[in-house]
């Protein structure tokens, strides 16, 4: 799949640019390949790694319906041992194709759903003649072709982009694999595949969906893992089907995968929280700058110029401008619906002018600056009063509040609503950060010695002191969690090494169990661990 995503990337156009088709179907796979690693032959260890490594590893559109095809293929599996017939690896295609429609809200024929459904009949009524393995599987591919090629007839924005469906396509390799093992079949190679033009891929984009719907006026994706209640899953799809489109929702048993496009992140948020569901690895992509880039890129392989794409982002109510000291920490604030990141933090404190220069190319009358550093923030302050906007500043003196804070930001709310908001989460969360001491002092926590890793605890100041990043990280979590901590951050800059990330994690399973653990690659210098506990 992987050496393929690029193709199959090129041929994604509905709804809109969904991040891309081809290479987070890959991602999928490789959560289930990581988690496969852990397990031996045992037919029911096997299956049960599958559903759970795609269900935790699902991203997209695309990948969230493969992992619900990948359970629904394992739950029928997984009570099978020694050899498989035909009949029980058709019934299990079959479960995949019902349990990918009961996934999604509001099923659409011409995608990926299409292309499950025709081969799973075709490996039913290919079973029911009592053909071989071999056979039923290549008639079932025969078929997924077939639905395939047909999918523009049935989808007409696939029409005019000139192309077929990308996860369909995606699925298909999944059936070639399948033979591969069975037959001995060689794997298709991948092929060059052109996909639409610039001018294709903004007709294709701007088609009005049934019931009315423009979907490129869909801004975000949502993603994140939901605890909810199984008997509250109907209410929380039917919420979220008043507030956006591409639902899909894969789980069970108190944990769900959730995907949604919607102009409405906040509402996409309490949705479930108001059943009394728990969301968590909240994931927010912005669908237009996307859109944005691809457009780019197609008319750069076409020698046009980008003039003829918006030289501004795409209008909010309120846009947010955030201070980031890593790539990762940059990524971060992109996904939760940041237009505008500064580099800074410790050490390197960006200019007024540099703040009010990426205020000014927001296309936003309404504008919130999160400083992220208590140096900063008297420089963000003095914004607001050089520019005809309205700037707010929601003081921030850490990555982990910023991230905390980006939670609540709703992009069509009003300057003063998100600022009194982002404040009050950034507010909840308790943060601490390691670093490595550059003289000799005296501290509460100790003497210190230069190149000791010190803990620092915003209000408390030093608390930990060791030779040892582990060391020290787990003395500043021991005084930083509580009984009433439930979620742990971790923010990793680019002198964490994964080893001891792993033994920091384990210090907290063991001796904080209650906690939930959630690591982001931050990429920030000086500070190995940025914590933030809620």
């Amino acid at each position: 799949m992987k050496s393929h995503s690029e193709g199959i990337n090129r041929l994604n156009v509905y709804p809109v640019p969904d991040g891309d088709t081809g290479t987070n179907m890959s991602r999928t796979l490789d959560a289930v390949v990581a988690e496969l690693a852990s397990v031996g032959d045992d037919m029911g260890a096997v299956c049960g790694a599958i559903s759970h490594g795609s269900l935790m590893g699902a991203r997209g559109n695309s990948g969230v319906i493969l992992s619900q095809i990948l359970r629904g293929l394992s739950s029928t599996l997984a009570t099978t041992s020694g050899g498989v017939p035909a009949e029980t690896v058709a019934a299990a295609m079959k479960a995949a194709s019902i349990a990918s429609y009961e996934a999604v809200l509001k099923p659409i024929e011409g995608t990926i759903l299409t292309v499950v459904r025709e081969t799973a009949d075709a490996a039913v009524a290919a079973s029911a003649t009592g053909a071989t393995l071999e056979t039923m599987l290549r008639t079932a591919r025969d078929a997924g072709r077939d639905a395939l090629a047909r999918t523009p007839d049935l989808l007409p924005v696939l029409k005019d982009a000139g192309v077929v469906d990308a996860g369909g396509a995606g699925f298909l390799l999944l059936m070639d694999a399948a033979l591969h093992i069975v037959a001995g079949d060689a794997l298709p190679e991948p092929e060059v595949v052109s996909g639409p033009s610039a001018a294709q891929l903004d007709a294709a984009a701007h088609r009005v969906a049934d019931g009315g719907v423009d979907v490129s006026e869909l801004r975000f994706e949502v993603m994140f893992f939901l605890d909810l209640d199984d008997s509250r899953a109907g209410e929380f799809k039917t919420a979220w089907g008043t507030i956006g489109d591409s639902i899909v929702v894969v789980g069970g048993e108190g944990l769900y995968n959730c995907h949604i496009h919607t102009n409405d992140i906040g509402a996409a948020i309490e949705a479930p929280i108001a059943l009394g569901g728990r969301p968590r690895q909240i994931r927010v992509t912005d669908l237009f700058e996307e859109m944005a880039e691809e457009h780019a890129a197609r008319e750069s392989e076409l020698g046009a110029t980008p003039s003829k794409l918006p030289t501004s982002l795409p209008a909010v109510t309120c846009a947010v401008v955030a201070v980031a000291s890593g790539d990762g920490i940059a990524e971060l604030f992109g996904q939760l619906g940041v237009h505008g990141v500064v580099t800074g933090g410790q050490t390197l404190n960006p200019s007024t002018a540099e703040l009010l220069a990426a205020v000014e190319h927001m296309n936003a009358r309404q504008v919130i600056i999160l400083p992220n550093n208590k140096n900063i923030i008297p420089v963000a302050q003095q914004v607001d009063s050089l520019t005809t906007k309205d700037v707010r500043v929601v003081p921030t003196c850490s990555m982990p509040e910023a991230l905390a804070s980006l939670v609540s930001y709703d992009p069509e709310a009003s300057a003063e609503s998100n600022a009194r908001n982002m404040a009050a989460a950034a507010a909840s969360v308790s943060t601490g950060e390691v670093t490595q001491a550059v003289r000799d002092t005296n501290s509460d926590a100790g003497p210190i010695t230069t190149g000791d890793w010190i803990g620092i605890v915003r209000g408390d100041g030093i608390v930990a002191v060791s030779g040892g990043v582990v060391a020290t990280s787990t003395q500043l979590l021991d005084h930083l969690i509580d009984d009433s901590s439930e979620l742990l951050t971790i923010v990793t800059g680019t002198e964490a090494i994964a080893s001891n990330t792993d033994a920091i994690t384990e210090w907290v399973t063991a001796n904080r169990p209650q906690m939930m653990v959630e690591v982001h690659r931050g990429g920030q210098p000086l500070y190995p661990y940025l914590f933030g506990v809620e």
